[in-house]
């Protein structure tokens, strides 16, 4: 149990990768906020995770606005007297507008951008004072393969998360908070299913190297990995869990 006595707060925690992560945490004795804007997702999962002999609570929470990410903290001290671990896994992409740059209504972009790209930053700034506390933390923000890619501005965001990753890290090291990243590949959930098409699936697959969709457990590994005293000396790092789908060198 290696993180018994923690507290982690995992947003976009109500379904997909992020239930997994907050599900996999719990699993491993942490005390778990799952932080959703949907709340009965969020209740949902919390019961699922108490019913399995975890501790979880609930909360609404709007990454896009920093009123409610530091609402969120405030309930995980409440709840669980202080903050350890922050996993920013909320964005906007299940049922996400495809259109180009040149054409996105730009108040759909604007709320996409302050989602998914500023939303990592909003609770990082919530939760950071309250993890300085515990002696330090570890922060894990959800990037893709897609900032690797010319892929709209989905992969703007994700890039952008990926330099936030690195920027952070070198802000908030000598409060002992480590601040790392998890590029996904494609991976088969509810979102990913509902933005490609059906007959995309298999020439997508037959592009990885491991020839299968990464499942939501495929990235609870790397996720306690980074959390953990294991990756202590890791920071600013992105790591891709992918089936070999971007080649780095």
């Amino acid at each position: 149990m290696r993180f018994d006595d923690k507290v982690a707060i995992v947003t976009g925690a109500g379904q997909g990768i992020g239930e997994a992560y907050a599900k996999g945490l719990a699993g491993e004795g942490a005390k778990v906020v799952v932080a959703d804007l949907n709340e009965s997702q969020a209740l949902r999962v919390a019961k699922e995770i108490e019913a399995s002999g975890g501790t979880a609570v609930a909360v609404v929470t709007d990454v896009a606005d920093p009123e409610s990410a530091l609402a969120m903290a405030d309930a995980a001290v409440t709840a669980f007297g202080g903050i350890d671990y922050l996993v920013n896994n909320a964005a906007i992409y299940g049922g996400m507008q495809i259109e180009s740059l040149m054409k996105v209504d730009l108040g759909y972009y604007q709320r996409f951008m302050s989602v998914n790209m500023n939303g990592a930053l909003h609770c990082t700034r919530a939760v950071h004072a309250a993890m300085r506390k515990r002696g330090g933390g570890a922060i894990v923000n959800q990037s893709s393969t897609a900032a690797w890619m010319a892929g709209g501005f989905y992969s703007i965001a994700k890039a952008a998360v990926n330099s936030l990753t690195v920027n952070l890290a070198a802000e908030l090291g000598w409060m002992n908070i480590r601040v790392n990243a998890i590029a996904p590949g494609p991976t088969d959930t509810a979102a990913t299913r509902a933005i490609v098409p059906e007959e995309f699936v298999d020439p997508m697959i037959q592009g990885l190297a491991l020839k299968r969709f990464g499942t939501p457990q495929d990235h609870v590994g790397a996720l306690l990995f980074l959390l953990s005293d294991e990756a202590s000396w890791m920071t600013g790092h992105i790591l891709a869990v992918d089936g070999g789908h971007i080649v780095r060198i």
